[in-house]
């Protein structure tokens, strides 16, 4: 495993994002000659984040209890309850986990399967989380031939199956726009005009708009609405009621965060998350 002291080198300052922490210890998977492995994770609160690091294999993190948000050159990347990101071989990157979270972490080698050269998010089938789960009982360095390594060739073919979902936020390597993110993530209820953010910049409103669209490929508004999705997913993955995201989002009721997560989703957050949470991870 590879670690990078210097985050701002690769266009990533620390953001501190708020109520994230990561708390296991840091795991080589490189030192496990398997093509695919399974581990479930939980974590406890309060500890601080991994600094940026890489692997040889690829990673996919699912959640099953609580969220994930993984930080990567050119943005965030936030994983609800039964969702995964995919964090691609060398790809440097941090996963924070909510307080009390729990999560499986499978390390794949390239070789072994053709998922994305890209960090994205996907939809776990039921299938798919009993596989990992399953796996996940049986030790790292597993017999190569034998029941534990088909079943891991199982799982490799079902992945490459998953479809996709926008869970993500992209940051530029812009310092500016890096501020405004970090900005949002502190207080994501601040509702400042564009016009009142370029002026914080020494910008005209104009040329902060053209930028934003030209690093994101959206407006403010609707980057700004993608953040808010995602800082409501991890807050309420951790358990803050619709009504408190709410407003701690600037909305001035619950019904209009409500509809933006419905035209946004295409679900209410009550069943969107009813939805994903009930499959139990545990073990029969």
């Amino acid at each position: 495993m590879q670690i990078s002291a210097a985050d701002d080198d690769y266009g990533l300052p620390r953001l501190k994002l708020p109520d994230l922490r990561i708390n296991y210890t840091p795991i080589d998977p490189d030192y496990f000659d398997r093509p695919v492995v399974s581990m479930c994770i939980e974590t406890r609160q309060d500890d601080d984040e991994l600094p940026l690091h890489s692997h040889k294999k690829g990673q996919l993190v699912v959640a099953s209890r609580g969220s994930v948000m993984c930080r990567a050159p050119g943005g965030l990347w936030i994983v609800p309850p039964q969702g995964a990101v995919w964090i691609p071989a060398g790809v440097l990157h941090s996963n924070c986990v909510s307080d009390f979270g729990k999560i499986y972490v499978v390390f794949i080698e390239p070789s072994a399967s053709k998922l994305p050269d890209f960090c994205c998010t996907f939809t776990i089938s039921p299938l798919v989380r009993e596989l990992i789960q399953r796996l996940a009982a049986f030790p790292p360095l597993y017999p190569i031939e034998g029941p534990t390594s088909r079943l891991g060739r199982v799982l490799l073919d079902e992945l490459v199956q998953m479809s996709t979902e926008q869970m993500y936020l992209p940051i530029s390597a812009d310092s500016r726009l890096q501020q405004l993110a970090a900005s949002l993530l502190h207080e994501p209820g601040d509702r400042s005009t564009l016009d009142e953010w370029a002026a914080r910049y020494a910008m005209s409103e104009r040329t902060l708009a053209r930028l934003i669209v030209k690093e994101t490929g959206m407006t403010f508004g609707r980057w700004r609405q993608r953040l808010h999705i995602l800082v409501a997913l991890q807050r309420l993955s951790a358990g803050a009621s619709v009504q408190t995201v709410s407003l701690d989002l600037g909305y001035e009721s619950p019904s209009a965060f409500i509809t933006m997560f419905k035209k946004t989703l295409g679900k209410s957050p009550r069943r969107f998350l009813t939805e994903r949470t009930s499959f139990d991870y545990s073990p029969r």
